[in-house]
This record gives structure tokens, sequence and C-alpha cells, in this order.
């Protein structure tokens, strides 16, 4: 049953997408070109819809039998409707942030938070009053990371889609199906989506769709990894690797710069890819690999001894920082382990 539910998402979002462009342009909700973009025509947006409305028929079809579903279900039409308005109104950035806040404060009403951190050396955390704070902070971080990402055509929904997709196979692992169910779910209703997104796109996911991937993606990911017996914290700040290092290094970049926190800029990963000379769907394939890269490692973390996981983060950790330092991610001149290397080369 789930995966004909699962057929069923991906051919409505597939056939609703067209039907949301044609919406979109006549309503006016479109995006314009300018300087911080890389799209040169004005595009319609609000193809989130089609990915929100395909998840809702699937649930509806499935009917899981938890109680988390309806916290899970109202949260998401908040931040879907706050998305709606901005791709409508292009709403301030305080306003788009209350709806966020309102969609967590929804979820954590219905019992969605994180009560504990487990830690290396059977060392648990328990959050006692940050429980609230941590889990807000948590669902705004995964839920703007995703819409920051959101600068070429396919990549928030294939990066999300490979996001989710780590979920699934996690959840399935830990005999999680709650999270295993509602995160296909959404995986079919990105992948209809994906075809009319994918470079050149007919149509953006707009704030509704980037607002709406990022908090299911930040819920779910808590459902399915708040009670792991290992280090749980890390597991999922691992599977969104690429768009939270995306929005790390872009505080980063902007304290570096003493620009303002909500300055946007033309310097994400897939800014600082093309200016090396890749293209659109080459730079956009290269996000997927790394975001694959980092799923297998999250799965690799969570089945690997405690030893095993620190070395994964390790790893993981030199391979981030090659990554910013290739592409420039903080700025063309922060080179300190690529210059290190050449500086041992040339001595030899």
């Amino acid at each position: 049953m789930l995966f004909l539910t699962m057929a069923f998402c991906f051919l409505s979002s597939l056939l609703l997408t067209p039907l949301i462009r044609k919406l979109a342009i006549k309503i006016g909700a479109t995006d314009q070109p300018n300087s911080r973009k890389v799209h040169t025509k004005v595009m319609p947006r609000l193809g989130g819809l089609s990915i929100f409305l395909s998840t809702l028929f699937g649930v509806l079809l499935l009917q899981p039998d938890n109680r988390d579903i309806v916290p899970i279900l109202l949260g998401s039409s908040v931040i879907v409707i706050t998305g709606i308005l901005d791709d409508l109104y292009e709403l301030s950035a305080k306003i788009k942030l209350l709806g966020q806040l309102i969609a967590a404060g929804i979820v954590i009403s219905g019992g969605i938070y994180v009560k504990l951190i487990n830690l290396p050396f059977d060392i648990v955390w328990h959050l006692g009053i940050l429980s609230i704070p941590v889990t807000i902070v948590w669902i705004i971080l995964v839920t703007n990371s995703i819409n920051l990402i959101d600068g070429l055509d396919g990549l928030a929904a294939g990066v999300s889609s490979i996001v989710l997709l780590t979920i699934a196979v996690m959840a399935y692992l830990n005999l999680n199906n709650l999270v295993f169910i509602i995160s296909l779910i959404v995986l079919a209703s990105t992948l209809g989506f994906l075809p009319y997104n994918f470079h050149p796109a007919k149509i953006f996911m707009g704030d509704t769709g980037a607002l709406y991937l990022g908090f299911i993606i930040s819920v779910i990911s808590l459902l399915g990894f708040k009670n792991i017996t290992t280090v749980s914290l890390i597991i999922p700040i691992i599977i969104l690797g690429v768009p939270l290092s995306d929005t790390f290094f872009a505080v980063v970049r902007r304290i570096v710069n003493k620009k303002p926190l909500s300055t946007p800029d033309k310097s994400h990963i897939h800014h600082c890819f093309i200016e090396l000379g890749f293209s659109h769907k080459k730079t956009v394939l290269l996000i997927y690999l790394l975001s694959g890269i980092f799923g297998v490692a999250a799965i690799i973390f969570e089945r690997t001894t405690l030893w095993g996981s620190f070395l994964v983060i390790g790893i993981l950790l030199v391979f981030i920082e090659l990554i910013v330092e290739f592409v420039g991610l903080v700025d063309k001149n922060y080179r300190p382990i690529i210059n290190l290397i050449q500086r041992v080369l040339n001595t030899r």
C-alpha cells in the first residue's frame, strides 16, 4: 500500500505542477530576475504547493495511526500559507520568521521536541528547560538552510530528495514507521515536481516549497533521531551537511566581511561552483553528489562503533574544509590547508 501511495503522490505532483504553474502566472506569483539571481527571465513560483498537496493526499490515503501526524500537518499548513504569501507579496524577513515560529510552536505543543541528546560514552544530556528553545532553533535553522540553497534549477528539490531518502533508510533500519512513511511520501511528491524544476526550469518551488521541505525535514529528523542511542544530535546534522554547511559559512562570510547577517549575497556554494566555470547543470549534479556523500556518511556513522563514528566525523570535517577552500565559500584567499599541501609538495 505504501508504494502504491508513493506512485499516486508522484503522479499527483506531476499532474498538479503544470496547473499550479498556470495559476502562479495568472495571480502574479512570479520571480523577477535581478543581479543576485542566476535566472534571466520572469519565472512562475509557487511550485511547492504541488509537493504539499501531493503529500497531503498521500497522508489521507494511508492515514497513519500516530498522534504526531496532526501537529505535523497543522504546522506544515502554516508554513505553506507563509510561503504562498511570500511568493505573492514578498513578505519581510520578520513576518516569515513569525510564520516559522508559529509552525514550530504547533509541533512543539503536539509533543514533538528534543527531550534529550545522547552523547559519547553513554552520557545522556537531558535538556530540561532548554528542550523548547533547542527545538525551535533546529526547526528554524533547517527550514532556512533549505530556503538558502534554493538558488539553481532543481537544486533544493534534488538535495531535499537525497536527504529524505537518507532519512527513510535510517528510519527503516531503526523501525521508525511514521518517519519512514512520511519521508517516502514527501520524497515521491518532490520527485514528481522535479522534472519541471530541473534545468531549464519551467517553474520554481518558491518559498512555498523551500520552507515546506525545510520544515518537514526538520520535524521528521526530530522524530527519527531524538532517541537513537548514539550521538543523536550529529546524525541529522550530517544528513543535512550541504545546506547546513552553506548556511554556516554564509554567516561566517558576513562576519568576516562585516556585513549584517540578513544581507543577501551571491557567494553560496552553487554560486561559487558556477564562478569556477561549472555549468548550471553540472553544478547541481555536483551538489547532489556532495549531498549523497553526506547521506552515506550519516548511515555509516549511525551503524559503526563509537571510535568509527569519531573517524567519520574527522574525515567529514576535513572534507568540508577542503570544499570550502576549493570553491571560496568564505573568501577566495582563505585556503590554509590547500596552501599547506602546496608548500609541502613544492619542498619535495
